[in-house]
């Protein structure tokens, strides 16, 4: 269930936020890079990850300023996630893995830097400012942060569990 006021937020935050980190310390540079049959590396879903949250403090600011809010990107639709995720990796193609974890805790920071600023009214009192939907800014807060970690630390344990087996 979702959090529906700023402590929550917080609280589930730096949890799902922890355990990630946790997972993370446990991941070489090797295993990080390894690509698996979609192409995809477990560096590549920690930018992935680092990514999101800032493409939503951008929306956050962009509605704020009454500035037209591009969802999930400009020149993208929701529908074409694959195709924005590509490009992405392709834009982080020169990230190191280093890099990558330290991008995911400098934005993780500043995600909890936004939750901290802000009231419980203006995190959940009316919808997000732009977004066109009845998500509120905390939802999607905890859609860029917390349910994110939640997925990259799955896939991590999966990734882990299939380089055992």
């Amino acid at each position: 269930m979702a959090a529906t006021h700023k402590t929550a937020l917080l609280e589930i935050s730096g949890k799902e936020y922890g355990k990630l980190a946790s997972l993370l310390e446990q991941i070489g540079e090797d295993l990080a890079l390894v690509k698996d049959a979609e192409e995809t590396s477990i560096k590549d879903v920690v930018g992935h990850r680092a990514h999101w949250i800032a493409l939503f403090l951008g929306w956050y600011a962009d509605g704020q300023a009454g500035k037209k809010v591009f969802f999930p990107a400009e020149g993208y639709k929701w529908n074409e996630l694959k195709r924005y995720n590509a490009a992405l990796r392709a834009e982080q193609a020169g990230l190191g893995w280093q890099a990558a974890c330290r991008l995911l805790a400098v934005n993780h920071a500043k995600l909890t830097g936004f939750i901290e600023g802000h009231s419980d009214a203006d995190l959940y009192g009316e919808p997000m400012k732009g977004a066109n939907n009845l998500w509120t800014p905390g939802r999607w807060a905890e859609a860029a942060g917390p349910s994110h970690y939640r997925s990259a630390a799955k896939y991590i344990r999966k990734r882990l569990k299939d380089q055992r087996d």
